[in-house]
């Protein structure tokens, strides 16, 4: 039988003190288990944004009509709310889960060894962005919906899953210095994809904001725009996508480039053709509820395939980091326990 070791008082009071420290200093998980850690809290921030999508399909926007509590009387949803108030809530609840993620990403960082400060950086960074997006979310259920902090709300969580993405690349790479899989010009032209990405993603949110599904069955502000000149101009950024992510395929063909930047942009190409589709038959079957969240789905992945061919034109090897941190939780704890 295992032993469990004794906890004293001095690190009961170390553990209080600097609990990812204390978890650091006794348990080192593997480097899968760190790439797994960080792969959840990616997984989890596209699965915050499709059912963010479903409570606006189903006209649950406003299904808890105020925030942070569910109604003035009740912290969750009541019966007498129905369908709406248990779908709104749930979303909330799910927040708490990609919370539980991104902590597990953290913790997972802290603890390897050696310990890389640039890893945990970007897992404190999904953090925030997450509280940041909890506050902002509430914002949007305060103002009814206004159609603006809807499209800053969905701007945020593509910010998150851009930082879920490099975290979950940086787990599977060392801590060298980049160097370079391709020439400046190529660089260049997968910085101009990335780009024209971010505005087809913008657009996108302008698209929500003008178009009928507002969030809720009651009379909802909507953006001034005509949604089907704005789907237009969505359309020819998506072209516009589409023919960049060509073009640097066969760039890189012809500059004999290495297979990971030649994969990960076929995979690109791959995905933003079946989101093309989706788009089409979402447009000219006028906007089933079902299309329409496929078609949000496809944009988290749109963005994701974007930033992983950015990635993959750099490689990292290994580099020897002091344990630092440990170090610093040891002395901690000498300096809590006083003298012996």
């Amino acid at each position: 039988m295992v032993r469990v070791p004794k906890l004293t008082r001095a690190d009961a009071r170390a553990a209080l003190r600097n609990p990812l420290a204390f978890i650091a200093a006794r348990w080192t998980p593997d480097p899968r288990t760190v790439q797994r850690a960080a792969l959840a809290a990616l997984v989890m921030s596209v699965v915050i944004v499709v059912t963010g999508g479903a409570v606006r399909l189903t006209g649950s926007g406003l299904g808890c009509p105020t925030w942070p509590k569910c109604t003035d009387d009740s912290l969750t949803a009541t019966s007498e709310m129905g369908v709406h108030g248990v779908i709104e809530f749930g979303n909330r609840m799910l927040t708490y889960v990609l919370c539980a993620a991104v902590g597990w990403a953290i913790i997972a960082a802290r603890s390897e060894k050696p310990y890389r400060r640039s890893l945990t950086r970007l897992g404190w960074a999904q953090f925030w962005i997450v509280m940041s997006n909890a506050v902002l979310g509430g914002i949007v259920v305060l103002v009814g919906l206004n159609p603006y902090t809807v499209a800053a709300h969905f701007l945020l969580s593509s910010a998150l899953i851009a930082v879920a993405t490099v975290m979950w690349q940086r787990t599977r790479e060392g801590d060298g210095e980049p160097r370079p899989l391709a020439g400046k010009s190529v660089q260049q032209l997968v910085w101009a994809l990335v780009a024209v990405t971010v505005l087809l993603i913008a657009v996108g949110t302008v698209v929500t904001g003008a178009g009928p599904h507002a969030g809720d069955s009651s009379e909802v502000e909507r953006m001034p725009l005509n949604w089907e000149d704005v789907s237009r101009l969505h359309a020819v950024l998506a072209w516009i996508t589409v023919t960049l992510t060509f073009a640097l395929w066969f760039v890189l063909k012809a500059v004999d480039a290495p297979k990971g930047p030649l994969d990960r942009t076929r995979d690109l190409f791959v995905v933003l053709l079946a989101q093309g589709v989706i788009g089409y038959v979402q447009y000219f079957t006028e906007l089933p509820e079902v299309l329409v969240g496929a078609h949000m789905f496809g944009s988290c992945l749109v963005w994701i395939a974007t930033l992983r061919v950015l990635l993959a034109l750099r490689e990292r090897t290994e580099t020897t980091v002091p344990d630092l941190p440990v170090q610093s939780y040891e002395a901690t704890s000498a300096s809590i326990a006083g003298p012996r």
